[in-house]
């Protein structure tokens, strides 16, 4: 994260009392501002979504099976042919 980057945008949201109790005594105890551990806590989830759904982890039969298929010649059949040609038709590459 750039920490010399202008701070400009901003997130609000409205919370329980306890909720936001929780977060303060939370911030309290790392010794930080409760921006500051919301920023923190928000990003390391987010990272951690992106990364669970950004990839996708394979046992050893499944990892084989996926590369025996990218192996495997491509097979055009009369669809695919049609799709290809009808989007060369259609669209315009620059």
């Amino acid at each position: 994260m750039n920490v010399t980057a202008e701070k400009n945008e901003r997130i609000n949201l409205r919370l329980k009392k306890s909720a936001k109790s929780l977060i303060e005594r939370a911030a309290s105890f790392e010794g930080k501002t409760v921006s500051n551990f919301i920023l923190s806590s928000a990003l390391a989830t987010a990272e951690k979504t992106i990364h669970e759904q950004g990839y996708i982890q394979l046992n050893e039969l499944d990892a084989q099976c996926f590369f025996d298929a990218l192996a495997k010649p491509v097979a055009f059949n009369s669809k695919l042919t049609e799709a290809l040609a009808e989007h060369d038709r259609r669209v315009v590459s620059k």
